[in-house]
């Protein structure tokens, strides 16, 4: 048996979101230029609400509103990673950490590119808030583009 999945995509100052949702919880958000993303088709005014409540959720973050989120989410990986994603959603809004940094959170001091693997499969990006995580010589890379890592740090107030 499969699960159903919903998407709904929106448009945001960063360009086009799509987010996806078995109905129940927030299972992605799509970034632009994400292949998967890019030809969902969306629910629209039949979307489940946990969608409409994360739409809504980053609309109040892109206006500078919200600062934390708490939608419903489950995040799909291996317990390395939901370690290194929980440890995410603890950054500040507003504050960023260095790999290694991030590394010494969970533990593994000497694993800063294992942390910046899983950092990068996030499915969940910027409510899960992989942006904030940099490189100690700059912003590191980013799934969606160190231009949209920028953006979403700079609209955050981080130079």
């Amino acid at each position: 048996m499969t699960t159903a999945t919903f998407t709904l995509p929106i448009e945001s100052p960063v360009g086009r979101l799509v987010l996806e949702s078995d109905g129940e919880v927030l299972r992605a958000i799509w970034l632009p230029h994400q292949a998967a993303g890019a030809s969902a088709p969306g629910a629209g005014a039949d979307a489940p609400p946990v969608l409409k409540e994360t739409a809504t959720q980053l609309a109040e973050y892109f206006d500078g509103t919200r600062t934390s989120f708490d939608v419903p989410m489950e995040l799909d990986g291996t317990p390395f990673q939901r370690e290194v994603w929980a440890e995410l959603t603890r950054i500040p809004y507003g504050q960023t950490i260095s790999y290694g940094e991030l590394a010494r959170r969970v533990g593994r001091p000497k694993g800063p590119r294992a942390v910046g693997q899983a950092n990068g499969k996030n499915p969940i990006p910027i409510i899960v808030p992989c942006h904030r995580v940099v490189a100690s010589n700059g912003l590191g890379g980013y799934a969606g583009g160190l231009p949209l890592k920028q953006a979403l740090l700079a609209g955050e107030g981080v130079t």
